[in-house]
């Protein structure tokens, strides 16, 4: 079994006929039926059944696609990582918060441009579980992520910084004016949500038993940083954060830090598949965001 037989079964499936693979492939139409005719022979199967009005697939090469993909897919990577030696290079595709997006990484992806310029990165916000998920499946190479230190399955994931969180509220707000806020009051208090899906408003809410409470205060989603830091200065109600994203409020006075510290810890990590652990542009990126945070922590903005 050939990679060019693959090819030229893929092609065949993918432009519907055998005439249309042979133009694709740039070569002549005995040539794609002989390739054909060659993979099936070798699976002793028939892949196409020859109709009046064109092909169809058979059962065998409808379970066959996928992994004629793959095979494709992987010799493919395998030739452009031989032929660079190594050097990072191709698309990345790469998952995170938006927190982390805005406030952490764009001078990552600004180091990764400059020094690697044959990497094609591609960032795509979306909350954490969605995030991993998508690495697991393939549909990203990789995600940042902030969160427990906690083992995922099929994933090796590595600790960039501690995140510190801190609740925020707008100045004219009542619990501003405490020196000490209890759990009731947090209970009692509008919550507006800035980042819908991240696990440490899941760590947030179980620690006050929010779930467990019959009557509580309204939770205003807004998914996204900004909107929610607007909102919270107009004294809508008020918002866990990380300390990172809400420094230069916290600085001028738009927003005060209440007086009141998570019961848990939560980190900015990175993680990728286990199986892409030898990818050159994710070892990259790894050793570039293990720097380029460690800067950011050590002097802050």
């Amino acid at each position: 079994m050939e990679t060019r037989q693959l090819l030229a079964f893929t092609t065949v499936v993918q432009t519907g006929s055998f005439t249309k693979a042979a133009a694709t492939l740039n070569c002549s139409q005995p040539t794609i039926t002989t390739r054909i005719k060659a993979l099936e022979e070798t699976l002793g199967v028939p892949l196409f059944r020859r109709l009046p009005r064109g092909i169809q697939m058979t059962s065998a090469g409808v379970e066959l696609l996928p992994f004629a993909r793959n095979i494709i897919t992987l010799t493919d990577k395998a030739r452009k990582a031989i032929t660079m030696n190594g050097e990072p290079h191709g698309k990345l595709v790469i998952g995170s918060a938006q927190s982390l997006t805005d406030y952490r990484l764009l001078p990552l992806i600004e180091y990764m441009c400059w020094r690697y310029p044959s990497v094609q990165i591609s960032l795509h916000s979306w909350n954490t579980r969605t995030n991993l998920t998508s690495v697991r499946d393939g549909r990203l190479d990789c995600t940042f992520f902030i969160g427990s230190v906690e083992p995922h399955e099929g994933l090796e994931t590595t600790v960039l910084c501690p995140e510190p969180l801190v609740m925020v509220a707008g100045p004219t707000h009542a619990l501003t004016r405490r020196s000490v806020i209890t759990e009731d009051e947090l209970r009692g208090s509008t919550l507006i949500r800035a980042e819908n899906g991240a696990s440490y408003y899941e760590q947030f809410e179980q620690a006050l038993g929010l779930g467990e409470t019959e009557t509580r205060a309204p939770v205003l989603a807004l998914d996204s940083i900004d909107a929610a830091k607007r909102a919270v200065a107009s004294g809508l109600g008020i918002s866990l954060v990380p300390e990172v994203t809400v420094a230069a409020e916290l600085a001028d006075g738009r927003l005060c830090r209440l007086p009141w510290v998570p019961p848990f810890r939560v980190y900015t990590q990175f993680a990728w598949r286990q199986d892409n652990a030898t990818n050159p542009s994710v070892t990259a990126l790894v050793s570039a965001a293990a720097q380029v945070v460690s800067e950011q922590v050590a002097t802050p903005v």
